[in-house]
């Protein structure tokens, strides 16, 4: 039996939702295998220590400019806007306005690609690396910062299709991109010797990768109720709009990431320079897979529908939709977090310990990991909250409490840092707590109410579910280490059914104790082939 249509100007009603998210997630989540592997590779051939510290410091610069103007907070800015226009019909209007961006972010980033490369010098300086590393710094960041300029441009392609309910192309897009850096390290990296030699191999392969990533989409704008023009219309209500939320957006946005540099300086010039930055890096990479595989896709799958549903102003719908999204992300990011800590120590020496990266490194690593897991939830649900505030364009509240963050992180830093490297992280993730707590009490101001005592008692099953699945992994991986050994094998089979175990326990006590997000996801499956 079909569904029932969805309402005028509701494209997607909730299963076709919910079915989008989990090719979303698919997507996503192949790019951050992927993406792991990568890291694998990375870390083989320069493990954390020595030089590959100034590729981690060179590439932090550019990736909050990136942040900071081009697609992520471009992105966060212009899909409200865009959905607004197509929701009004005014789809003429819309695409004009798309290439009036498009044309500006050229323009505005290419000068500042031009700009920092005069200025490099001066910015790599502030890290405190000191010497040759501070030299070979300086030249990867030049040879990287082009990357801002072309996720401009992917900003406003993406936000396009994301705009037309067209999530799984930009969800592959990093893959193309990881691809592109693995044949690079793998085929050409070995030709040299130096590791200086070595890493502008992995910056190149970094720039060609993002040329790949952001030409291909273009494509799928064709057959559009529109096109992407040689126009620039400054008067145009809609672009001052875009510019408008930018600005709030991009604190907002920025402000996470520029947490991350924070962190990057604290661990290169008050720790160990040829240690902590590549190590809070790698924790950070297998940290990213679980938020990139779930909390990115519940979120930005729920972007649009959130912008369409606030432009009618249907706000019962808009408070279901958040509160799906929140608990959605709980249901699978606790039990992630809860074995990540659990299981660190294997999980880093199963995927690094190889090549260039030795059994000490596994422990600061592992420890680094085991802090940054204890805020995975968090940073999910602070992303999603984020977009509720985006998509009724009201910016200003998260970025508000980004700048508290952003105080409080350098406040954490500075007492948590002499601790170790894994302070760092630690602060991270407390930081991650603070912010979503606030934004929850924003949002309930907001709209008045949140399900809130359904989000505490789902969150609390879940808490509970996910510290068993955690027990069960740990003692699972315990006893099959200690008759297996650590071969790489051997380890594969130890650490992967650790998680296994996991899983099946999890599942079971949330079938057992009636977790509601577990019935979405059964019901998911069993009508996959359903259409609409």
């Amino acid at each position: 039996m079909r569904e029932a249509a969805p309402p005028s100007g509701e494209p997607r009603p909730a299963r076709r939702l919910a079915w989008a998210t989990a090719i979303f997630a698919v997507a996503t989540g192949i790019s951050r295998v992927l993406g792991l592997v990568r890291e694998i590779v990375v870390r083989r051939y320069f493990g954390v220590e020595g030089p590959i510290n100034a590729f981690t410091v060179a590439f932090q610069v550019p990736n909050l400019v990136r942040a900071l103007v081009a697609d992520m907070a471009l992105g966060a800015a212009f899909v409200p806007v865009f959905s607004e226009l197509l929701e009004k019909n005014e789809r003429e209007r819309a695409w004009r306005v798309a290439s009036t961006l498009l044309w500006l972010m050229i323009v505005g980033l290419g000068a500042l690609t031009a700009l920092f490369v005069l200025l490099a010098p001066w910015i790599m300086s502030v890290f405190g690396l000191g010497g040759a590393l501070d030299d070979l710094a300086v030249t990867l960041s030049r040879l990287l910062f082009p990357i801002v300029l072309l996720m401009g441009v992917s900003g406003i392609v993406t936000g396009i299709l994301n705009s037309y309910d067209e999530f799984s192309i930009p969800a592959l897009m990093p893959v193309l991109w990881n691809v592109a850096i693995i044949v690079a390290l793998l085929v050409f990296v070995p030709q040299f010797d130096s590791a200086e030699a070595q890493l502008y191999v992995y910056a190149g392969g970094v720039l060609a990768g993002t040329v790949i990533q952001v030409v291909t989409p273009v494509w799928w704008l064709r057959g559009r109720d529109g096109r992407l023009r040689a126009v620039v219309d400054l008067r145009d209500p809609a672009v001052k709009r875009v510019f408008a939320l930018m600005l709030p957006v991009t604190l907002g946005v920025g402000l996470i990431n520029f947490n991350l540099v924070i962190n990057t300086f604290f661990a290169a010039r008050y720790i160990d320079p040829t240690l902590a930055p590549s190590s809070i890096d790698a924790a950070f990479r297998i940290y990213m897979l679980p938020q990139g595989m779930f909390s990115v896709a519940v979120a930005t799958v729920l972007f649009p529908r959130l912008s369409r549903l606030a432009a009618r102003a249907d706000m019962q719908g808009f408070r279901e939709t958040v509160s799906l999204g929140v608990r959605q992300i709980g249901f699978l990011l606790l039990p992630a977090s809860a074995v990540a800590a659990v299981l660190a120590v294997p999980i880093t020496r199963l995927l690094y310990e190889r090549g260039a990266f030795g059994p000490d490194e596994t422990t600061v690593v592992a420890q680094a990991l085991a802090a940054f897991a204890l805020g995975l939830t968090f940073n999910g649900t602070m992303l999603m909250l984020n977009r509720a505030f985006f998509s009724l364009q009201s910016a200003w509240v998260p970025t508000a409490i980004a700048v508290g963050n952003l105080a409080l992180n350098v406040v954490l830093n500075i007492a948590l840092y002499r601790v170790g490297i894994w302070g760092i992280p630690l602060a991270t993730s407390l930081v991650n707590i603070a912010g979503t707590l606030a934004l929850l009490f924003y949002v309930r101001r907001r709209l008045g109410r949140v399900d809130g005592r359904a989000l505490a008692s789902s969150y609390a099953k879940i808490a509970v579910a996910s510290a068993l699945a955690a027990g069960a992994a740990y003692g699972t991986w315990r006893g099959l280490d200690e008759a297996l050994g650590r071969a790489l094998g051997p380890q594969l089979v130890s650490v992967g059914l650790g998680i296994v175990a996991a899983g099946i326990v999890f599942l079971a006590l949330a079938r057992l104790i009636r977790i509601r997000e577990l019935n979405m996801l059964l019901s998911l499956v069993g009508r996959s082939g359903t259409t609409d």
